[in-house]
């Protein structure tokens, strides 16, 4: 059985929190977006995704992540981007610290709409990225996965 979330601190964690996000692009180069609903960087639009569980794979995370906040049931099919988001507060001392690990991935079936800790999720088009609140880092990934996605 996966271990809950919920008794994991992210807040000034003893160690990084491991996450995984999916860079969903669809042929007319809309990418999906959700806008975050809670803290850290609530009101921000970044890719869905979350916090992998204990016991549970990377890829089933993303899947399950993005089912929970966007409703579509997707396949992973490739790792985008591996990085770090460190979260000082004003002492400067780590306030959260995640390491993400960001697939490119296709939908397989599902519904649309926002759950979770999502409070909208919505396709972007490319050319309305720049004008979005983006969490750090993600225009860059983003970018990086329309040049390494199968065109159809």
């Amino acid at each position: 059985m996966l271990k809950e979330l919920s008794s994991i601190s992210r807040r000034y964690p003893e160690r990084p929190v491991l996450g995984v996000g999916a860079l969903i692009i669809l042929e007319d180069d809309r990418i999906l977006l959700v806008e975050r609903g809670n803290e850290p960087l609530k009101g921000y639009w970044s890719l869905p995704g979350g916090a992998v569980e204990t016991g549970e794979s990377l890829r089933d995370g993303v899947k399950r992540e993005t089912l929970e906040e966007t409703g579509l049931t997707i396949e992973p099919m490739q790792v985008v981007e591996i990085f770090e988001r460190i979260m000082p507060d004003a002492d400067g001392r780590t306030e959260y610290h995640y390491v993400l690990i960001d697939y490119l991935c296709r939908v397989t079936g599902g519904t649309l709409g926002a759950a979770d800790d999502a409070s909208r999720v919505e396709w972007i088009a490319r050319e309305n990225l720049r004008g979005l609140r983006l969490t750090e880092g993600t225009l860059t990934v983003i970018e990086k996965a329309y040049t390494m996605r199968p065109r159809r």
